[in-house]
Formats: C-alpha cells, sequence, structure tokens
C-alpha cells in the first residue's frame, strides 16, 4: 500500500469515511473535523469545494458538451487556434504560450527538457525570486483537487513543438481554465501575513517556505509522525519528500491538540533513552 493510500485508510479507521470537505477541512462520519494540510499534493491548494471551477463545471456539463469534439472550452489537439486554457496559461506566466495537455508529470516533463533542457520548471505558487516569464517550458498542476490525470506543459511559442495534447471534455477543460484564474487572484490576495500566523506551533516540525512545509523530522520517522498528527486532526502530507501546505484561512487553534501532545523529536527520544540508562546503571 502507498503512502496516500495508507493515510486513506487511517483517516477512515480512527473518524470514518469523509462525508464533506470544505476549504482546507474534512468532515468525517464520525463528527470530526480534520485539518488537511496535505491538500492532495497541492491540487486542492485553492480549497476543497464552493469555489467558481465546480460552478463552470456544472454549467457547461448541463450543456451537454462532454464529447471527443472541438469545443470553445477546448484546446486544439494541434494547439493550432488560442483558446481559453491558453488564455489563462498565459496570464499566469505573464508570457505568451502554447499549451499542451498531458495525462502523467512524466510524459509532460520528457517533452519539455527535449523542447528546453536547459530551461524547463515545474510551477510552484508562491515560489520566490522566479521569473516564470523568463522560463522557456512550464509545467502546471491545475489547483483543482480531482484533477490528478491533467498536467499542462507551457511553451514559449516561438520554440518548435509537434505533439498531440490530451483531449479534455469540455465542461473539465473549463474548470480547469477558471482554477487558473482563481489560482492567479490566489497569488495576488494570500502573502506572508497569511502564513506567518501558524509558525508558533509548526515550526518545531517543520521548515516553511511560503506556504509550504518542509519537514525536520528525521524520514526514519516520518510515518510515525503522520499518524501523530493524525491523531490531533491535523492531515499532513504522507510522502516525506511532499512537502505539507499550511491552512489557508484555518484558526490557530486547529493545532491545539498537536500543540499539548507535541511529537517527540529525536534529541528528545535521545534525551529520554539516556536518562533510562543512566537509571538502569544506578539500579545495578
Amino acid at each position: 500500500m502507498n503512502e496516500v493510500n495508507y493515510l486513506a485508510a487511517q483517516i477512515t479507521e480512527r473518524y470514518g469515511t469523509v462525508k464533506r470537505a470544505r476549504g482546507c477541512f474534512l468532515y468525517t462520519a464520525k463528527g470530526v473535523r480534520l485539518t488537511d494540510l496535505y491538500q492532495e499534493a497541492g491540487r486542492a491548494i485553492l480549497g476543497w469545494g464552493g469555489t467558481s471551477a465546480f460552478t463552470v463545471l456544472k454549467n457547461v456539463l448541463s450543456r451537454g458538451i462532454t464529447g471527443s469534439f472541438d469545443t470553445d472550452f477546448t484546446p486544439r489537439a494541434d494547439s493550432s487556434a488560442k483558446n481559453p486554457l491558453a488564455r489563462a496559461v498565459s496570464e499566469l506566466l505573464a508570457g505568451e504560450r502554447n499549451v499542451f495537455v498531458f495525462s502523467s508529470k512524466q510524459s509532460a516533463l520528457k517533452l519539455a527538457l527535449e523542447i528546453a533542457p536547459q530551461g524547463t520548471s515545474v510551477f510552484r505558487p508562491w515560489s520566490e525570486n522566479v521569473r516564470w516569464s523568463e522560463i522557456d517550458a512550464v509545467i502546471i498542476e491545475p489547483p483543482l483537487a480531482w484533477t490528478q490525470g491533467i498536467w499542462i506543459l507551457a511553451v514559449r511559442p516561438e520554440l518548435p513543438c509537434v505533439v498531440e495534447s490530451v483531449r479534455l471534455a469540455a465542461p473539465l477543460c473549463a474548470a480547469v481554465t477558471r482554477s487558473i484564474y482563481n489560482l492567479i487572484a490566489a497569488l495576488q490576495n494570500r502573502s506572508e501575513k497569511d502564513w506567518f500566523i501558524y509558525d508558533t506551533v509548526l515550526a518545531k516540525y517543520w521548515t516553511r517556505k511560503g506556504p509550504y512545509l518542509f519537514p525536520k523530522i528525521a524520514k526514519e520517522r516520518y510515518a510515525d509522525f503522520v499518524l501523530h498528527c493524525l491523531d490531533c486532526g491535523v492531515v499532513i502530507s504522507p510522502v516525506y519528500d511532499q512537502p505539507s501546505i499550511v491552512p489557508f484561512g484555518a484558526d490557530r487553534g486547529v493545532f491545539a491538540q498537536l500543540k499539548k501532545n507535541p511529537f517527540l523529536l529525536a534529541e528528545s527520544v535521545e534525551s529520554i533513552e539516556s536518562a533510562d540508562s543512566t537509571e538502569s546503571v544506578k539500579k545495578n
């Protein structure tokens, strides 16, 4: 069982299935509200449910245009014509881009490195000191929680690139496009003031860069830390190399249990073991 499936199983075992999700919170069958710092590895960084992207999805879905034909919402397979998704991505990166859609990060990355071996990067919102407009090929995860099979490659139009995109159904493509515009708005509205307020608790366990939390916990103890946080009502990234994310909009009280029940760091464990060893020697 991989880390994500294991985390899902542990949530169900402790709290029952997730019945509703909104913002950075998961509401479970046993009536417990969990604070989500995993946020679907960043796909849910704008929150769960209640976004305009879902409204757009439903509106376009109601038109019945879910087939494999061209629509006003979908990119042409050969990117021969501009479309709303390409315009949204171009605005996000502050420069004209051709856009291609892939079903995996590996496929997008492979092509990007063929096109621009020295100028390829994966987009991460709120990255400091990165001028995305100057990067030749950018791989983007749509900030839409249930689009794990969609990866966008944005390439400067002057670079040669002949490849067919994955064809998205119009409702899904329209929702992805709206999520990009939502991200553009969030980039202007969220800043350091929204993240540092949790440092009094989180800085003990993570190094924070913007909204991203990189664990200070030793890798061999990280799985125990994931479960400890879950017992404290906090869902963190189950993958050591995938940062957790500060829960935008949550009250600081969501970390009360973690503050009252701190996880023993490596040095604390060593101190306890050393004390136990000393006491044992005295008794002998």
